[in-house]
């Protein structure tokens, strides 16, 4: 699976509820989904973003990968940062969307797979640019 860290212009992420009838609805993840037989990761987010959001890829990179066991299946995702993007983020699965400034992402009801992107997400916001 393939999830993807969009940031606004005010330097807040993404984040998508899951919708009812999907397996831990009304929990909040970054959008991304799977990986299709034959397809590359960067296939996959730019397909699950434009399907799921509605904009087009321009620029991600891979930044870090994991695998997470919850009691009924075990998922391997990875994370992507996404530097730039086509278009405005629309939810175009029945999802709720929510922009938060990364500093607040531990007080979302995040996926437990996603908590460590949270981390790494939190501590890239802390370096300072030169």
């Amino acid at each position: 699976m393939v999830a993807a860290a969009l940031y606004d212009a005010r330097g807040r992420v993404l984040i998508a509820e899951r919708p009812a009838g999907k397996h831990m609805a009304g929990r909040w993840e970054f959008p991304g989904g799977k990986v299709d037989a034959a397809e590359s990761e960067r296939a996959a987010l730019e397909r699950e973003l434009r399907e799921e959001l509605g904009v087009e890829l321009e620029s991600a990179q891979p930044i870090m990968r994991l695998t997470h066991a919850y009691a009924d299946r075990e998922v391997e995702l990875s994370l992507w940062l996404v530097g730039s993007y086509r278009g405005v983020p629309h939810p175009l699965e029945a999802q709720r969307l929510k922009w938060v400034a990364p500093e607040q992402l531990t007080q979302e009801d995040i996926l437990e797979a996603d908590r460590p992107f949270v981390e790494a997400l939190q501590a890239r916001a802390c370096v300072p640019t030169g």
